[in-house]
């Protein structure tokens, strides 16, 4: 396929590209898994974030999925886009206060596994 589009090299991040808090979908549903329970057991309902609390930039991660597949994402700096922040990261600390709930997996197990699954369902790669 083409290339991917990084957008924007320039902001105010170590290294120009947006930041964002990456979490892995195990985490996820393991955060979901433990509201439910709460509800279940006559809890309240309650909004938290959930994050890894930790910012990796777009280019950590096109170094993550080179460190998985073996070979360099193809991809082409873009302008940024319109309305788009430097740096996005949760704060999941009420998620721990109220949920015991952390993120497990670091950006590299994220990718990793994002690989496997993708090599197990046949999806096709940019690569």
């Amino acid at each position: 396929g083409a290339p991917l589009t990084v957008f924007g090299d320039d902001y105010p991040t170590p290294d120009g590209s947006a930041v964002r808090d990456y979490v892995h979908v195990v985490d996820l549903a393991d955060a979901h898994l433990r509201a439910l329970n709460r509800l279940i057991g006559g809890g309240d309902p309650l909004a938290a974030n959930l994050g890894a609390g930790v910012g990796s930039s777009v280019f950590q991660v096109i170094d993550a999925v080179e460190a998985a597949v073996g070979a360099r994402p193809e991809y082409a700096v873009g302008p940024r886009r319109a309305g788009d922040p430097a740096e996005l990261v949760a704060d999941p600390r009420r998620a721990a206060d109220m949920l015991g709930w952390r993120a497990q997996r670091d950006l590299g197990q994220c990718v990793s596994d994002a690989v496997a699954w993708r090599r197990v369902h046949g999806a096709r790669f940019f690569l």
